[in-house]
């Protein structure tokens, strides 16, 4: 019967005694006596405290109402239950039988109606298979649901990733469009730049050759230190000379090196020739720095 809707996957949480669910609803305190329609038949319902003690369905006839009342009554006490009945509820559908059942039952009979949502219900008759079915499918729903969360974030991941590429790619076309613009200026300024490095040999006093040849003089160790030739170009100066002995040629480069007017320029010796006499000839190359 039920193979349709577990197959769609529609499975229940709770099955449970439709008499116990009213009980529960219409009478959850006390002992109670449930008379109520279900198909063709009537069934005759008792409870203590809105749990089912005993049930019974009979025929829908006042005849047979006669008979299975104090039966059911006399069940009930063989059995150990409270038969007593301070409350009779019958369904408003069955109002017909309301004086039979105030007459045999010497109680007061009240109508209820369906309309009443029913109270929770601690009987679960729910197979153990329906329930391991149903624990599954919940699984399978939350996984469901937290893929698509997932999903979700990684759709909003790549969205803003393509977002902040858009935004590189227009900041990269504004700067080679600013780049551009700016370029005849910049050219202007490189232009200029080495125009006045170009320059700089003949406005910087510390390339004039008289300035430089001074502190050359200036760095001589003694008269022993001849200078005999100087070149000077716009990337280069070459120094020739002669001196008595070896020592004080490197004496000579010692001293250039450490003078601070010679200090724009990088100066490089190749080892003094030694000629007949003892003398030692050299040669120094300056560059700027």
């Amino acid at each position: 019967m039920a193979s349709p809707l577990l197959n769609r996957g529609y499975i229940p949480r709770q099955v449970t005694v439709y008499a116990a669910q009213r009980a529960s609803t219409y009478a959850p305190k006390g002992n109670a006596l449930l008379i109520y329609p279900e198909g063709e038949m009537l069934v005759y319902a008792m409870t203590e405290n809105g749990k089912l003690s005993l049930a019974r369905a009979i025929e829908r006839n006042g005849d047979q109402l006669q008979l299975e009342l104090p039966q059911l009554r006399l069940s009930a006490e063989l059995q150990g239950i409270d038969a007593s009945y301070p409350n009779v509820l019958l369904d408003e559908t069955c109002y017909e039988l309301r004086e039979a059942v105030e007459g045999i039952l010497t109680s007061p009979t009240e109508i209820v109606g369906i309309e009443l949502p029913p109270a929770p219900v601690k009987l679960n008759l729910l197979p153990e298979s329906w329930r391991r079915r149903r624990l599954q499918l919940t699984r399978q729903v939350e996984w469901r649901k937290r893929l698509v969360w997932i999903g979700g974030a990684y759709v909003a991941i790549l969205v803003l990733l393509f977002a902040y590429l858009g935004l590189l790619r227009f900041q990269l076309g504004w700067l080679d469009r600013r780049i551009a613009r700016d370029a005849p200026g910049t050219e202007f300024v490189r232009a200029t730049e080495a125009k006045w490095k170009a320059l700089a040999p003949a406005l910087d006093p510390h390339y004039y050759p008289v300035e430089i040849l001074q502190h050359l003089f200036e760095s001589l160790p003694s008269g022993d230190v001849r200078i005999t030739s100087y070149n000077q170009s716009a990337r280069q100066i070459s120094v020739d000379g002669e001196a008595n002995t070896a020592a004080l040629v490197y004496e000579f480069i010692d001293k250039i090196k450490k003078n601070p007017e010679l200090r724009t320029f990088q100066f490089d010796m190749a080892a003094p020739r030694i000629l007949p006499n003892n003398h030692a000839q050299f040669r120094l190359e300056g560059k700027p720095k």
